[in-house]
């Protein structure tokens, strides 16, 4: 096996290349790789986008065009991992532009990919030795759509 990592393959009906272009302006860390276009040996029209490349924060992934048979769900989904509020919000507005909000950080994107969207503090919260303090947390937690670390540190104070 190759020692480059593995690549995540997402399958879309016709918008690969869209969502690549959307994605790489959410995050900053981010480049284009190849685009390898079907041939008239098909299955997809001569010239239309099959496959693209990407990368997000170090993650690669290839876009396909495979059709309508699958479809996206909450099975798998990116974690995005946030220093602080200021991030949670970027991330949230951004992956949430066309798409639907969720609970507890989930959001779907414009093209169903789920996405959580987690302060890294509130895995700090919630993992707490303090049963009683981890539990107000997630409490406070299953409440929130977007996640608000003011809110989950006021839960875990007992405030």
């Amino acid at each position: 096996m190759s020692t480059e990592g593995f690549t995540t393959c997402l399958w879309f009906d016709g918008q690969a290349e869209e969502a690549a272009n959307h994605y790489l302006s959410i995050f900053k860390n981010s480049s284009l790789g190849r685009i390898g276009r079907y041939t008239e040996a098909g299955p997809g029209p001569a010239g239309d986008v099959m496959v693209v490349e990407f990368e997000l924060n170090g993650q690669k992934f290839v876009g396909l065009n495979g059709g309508p048979q699958f479809t996206f769900n909450e099975a798998i989904s990116f974690q995005i991992p946030c220093a602080d509020q200021d991030e949670v919000d970027y991330y949230w507005s951004r992956l949430t532009e066309g798409g639907q909000e969720s609970a507890c950080g989930w959001l779907k994107d414009r093209y169903g990919v789920s996405w959580q969207v987690v302060p890294t503090e509130a895995i700090d919260l919630i993992s707490d030795p303090d049963p009683e303090k981890a539990t107000r947390t997630m409490q406070a937690m299953f409440t929130m759509g977007k996640l608000d670390i003011a809110a989950l540190r006021k839960a875990h104070a007992g405030e």
